[in-house]
């Protein structure tokens, strides 16, 4: 997301390129794509300079937003499995009553931790630690 939040001007990121400047495998990258498109984080444009953008203001999107996209993501492809358990059908397991809410517990303070950054705070860093690359000139394009 930072990447095309720092490249996508004047035209869309593609996957392709994605892949290729941070060594991803484009298989398991363009999933990851479609689940940001499908969580409106992305706007996926096709045609010979189709690619990805930003769906909406880099300020108006958060680290938790994103996380939340590929948890969900993941979620999915786990096949929906819902920890029924091998002990006892799933209620008042030990893991059910006192280790999911911890986890729970946890992973909404992680969520509301990422939900305090957003890309623009994170392609700030990008700039200013010099990893963010060559950055296209003003874009007026309306």
């Amino acid at each position: 997301m930072v990447d095309i939040a720092l490249h996508a001007r004047p035209q869309p990121v593609s996957a392709k390129a994605l892949a290729v400047r941070h060594a991803l495998p484009p298989r398991h990258l363009e999933a990851v794509l479609q689940a940001l498109v499908h969580h409106g984080l992305l706007k996926g444009l096709r045609g010979p300079h189709g690619g990805y953008e930003l769906a909406r203001e880099r300020r108006r999107i958060s680290a938790g937003d994103i996380a939340r996209a590929v948890l969900a993501m993941g979620a999915r492809e786990e096949g929906g499995e819902s920890g029924g358990g091998e002990s006892g059908g799933g209620s008042g397991t030990l893991a059910d009553l006192v280790v999911a809410p911890l986890v729970a517990e946890a992973a909404g303070a992680y969520l509301a931790a990422l939900d305090s950054v957003t890309v623009e705070d994170l392609c700030g860093r990008a700039e200013a630690a010099a990893v963010a690359g060559p950055r296209a000139g003003p874009d007026f394009t309306i």
